[in-house]
């Protein structure tokens, strides 16, 4: 799918990816601000967190060929050596996060079989 202006033209591929980009570094500066917003919860409702981003990167890496660094990769998308985040701003898991993310995650599996159907 393409970007397109207000006007109906298509954005030119240069100018996509380079609002994809901006677009990543704005969700990154975002992360960065919301500190207090801790991975499992990004999981139970977004699917995603800081950690999945950091693979992405690695894994988009290889695909175009080269080796991103597991390490590099975390202090990009958490701003700091992941160490340092862990130890400044994560929290315990309580209980009621754990069970959610256990419920979201079967709820996930059950939709997966029953597409597979």
């Amino acid at each position: 799918m393409s970007i397109a202006t207000k006007e109906g033209k298509k954005v030119g591929k240069r100018e996509e990816v380079e609002l994809e980009a901006a677009v990543l570094r704005r969700l990154l500066k975002h992360f960065d601000e919301r500190k207090d917003v801790q991975n499992i919860e990004l999981m139970i409702l977004a699917g995603f967190c800081r950690n999945c981003l950091s693979r992405w990167l690695v894994e988009e890496g290889r695909e175009r060929g080269f080796e991103v660094d597991m390490d590099s990769a975390r202090a990009k998308v958490y701003g700091m050596p992941y160490d340092e985040w862990k130890t400044k701003h994560q929290q315990q898991a309580t209980a009621e996060q754990l069970a959610r993310f256990e419920a979201v995650e079967k709820a996930k599996a059950k939709a997966k079989a029953k597409a597979k159907k």
